[in-house]
């Protein structure tokens, strides 16, 4: 089984929807507070790196949900 490459999860604790981004590196961004949860380990800091797949996990979040207003 293919898994997309990002997935919208919520939580029926609090309003906060999270983007999974389901290949490496594999993280849980919250929109709400833009706090990033990686997966994966690293033994150096790859931050600047990643900045283009966070801004990535928000371009989906965004179509996803200007899907749902529609």
């Amino acid at each position: 089984m293919k898994l997309p490459r990002f997935l919208l999860a919520d939580n029926s604790e609090s309003d906060i929807i999270y983007v999974i981004h389901t290949e490496f590196p594999r993280f849980i961004l919250n929109t709400v507070n833009d706090d990033l949860e990686f997966w994966e380990t690293f033994e150096e800091d790859v931050t600047e790196e990643y900045d283009s797949l966070v801004k990535e996990a928000f371009d989906f979040y965004d179509s996803e949900i200007e899907k749902y207003q529609d």
